[in-house]
């Protein structure tokens, strides 16, 4: 705007300011959300480098090593793979730490019989992968991780399964806060009625965060997620979006059963949404509770 005004004041000189500014972020905003055929070559790259990084570090990992030594492993298949760089600060979290969203310290200890949440991803070629994967540090899910692990699974399958086009973005999260409550009843994280749960968002003690967000040149790319009228959009063939439902239960959590406590799970996949249906770009990270131990077994 100081330009603009310069020039107007300059008009004796003939120098013209224009009459009429277009504020084009929107209009780019757009162009961004809707991926050419071009551009999901190209996330599907940055995804393939990611998963590779993040089946390393699960084959790796083990008790006694450091956080920030798991990071280095994914640092350096990242690099290896044809990635620069990590698209964001990768979080890597053990025990509680894995109940603190953005954790990023990465400078703890990885203990023996705790849970080790990853969330990282490449870029490649100016876009971003953007994968979270939860996995015990010795190899072998507890009765206890397996309870919570299983319900923020199922949560990421039923939310997974909705998309594609016409599909309002906020039902997607609606169906994971609905299978994550229902989820919480059965192992007694909560008690009560699943619909009056949800009412009251009893469930945001536990998950306090949207299902997903959109992904492109940014992590958390642009785009709208709601329509002129405060509508949910309706999402469509072209958009690539997270789905990424979590439970965490933090250390000061009450009236619920000891074992849960300090137990964070995030499992997190790239979706592309397609013209039928969508298509997972980060499904060749194991999820499986029983894939991810044969893995870690060698």
């Amino acid at each position: 705007m100081n330009m603009i005004v310069t020039l107007r004041r300059r008009g004796r000189a003939g120098e013209f300011a224009p009459s009429t500014l277009i504020e084009t972020g929107k209009i780019l905003h757009e162009m961004r959300l809707i991926k050419s055929a071009e551009e999901m070559d190209v996330m599907r790259k940055a995804n393939f480098i990611t998963q590779e990084a993040h089946i390393k570090a699960m084959q790796l990992t083990k008790p006694g090593m450091y956080e920030y030594e798991v990071e280095g492993i994914i640092d350096n298949e990242f690099r290896r793979n044809g990635s620069y760089a990590a698209a964001y600060n990768s979080i890597v979290g053990t025990g509680v730490n894995a109940t603190i969203l953005h954790y990023v310290d990465n400078n703890q200890q990885l203990k023996d019989g705790d849970l080790l949440l990853i969330d990282a991803g490449a870029e490649y070629g100016f876009y971003a992968g953007d994968i979270t994967r939860t996995f015990p540090v010795n190899g072998k899910f507890t009765k206890a991780q397996k309870d919570v692990y299983e319900v923020v699974l199922e949560a990421n399958k039923q939310a997974t399964e909705m998309v594609k086009p016409g599909v309002k973005f906020l039902d997607i999260h609606n169906k994971a806060v609905e299978v994550l409550t229902e989820g919480m009843v059965k192992i007694g994280l909560l008690k009560g009625d699943v619909e009056t749960l949800i009412k009251e968002e009893k469930y945001k003690q536990f998950y306090m965060h949207k299902t997903g967000h959109w992904l492109g040149m940014d992590v958390h790319d642009v785009g709208r997620y709601f329509d002129k009228d405060s509508q949910s959009r309706t999402i469509e063939a072209g958009m690539v979006m997270t789905i990424e439902p979590g439970l965490y239960i933090q250390e000061n959590s009450v009236d619920i059963p000891s074992e849960y406590i300090g137990i964070g799970i995030r499992i997190e996949d790239d979706i592309l949404v397609t013209e039928t249906g969508y298509e997972n770009l980060s499904k060749r990270v194991p999820k499986e509770i029983d894939e991810i131990e044969s893995l870690m077994a060698g």
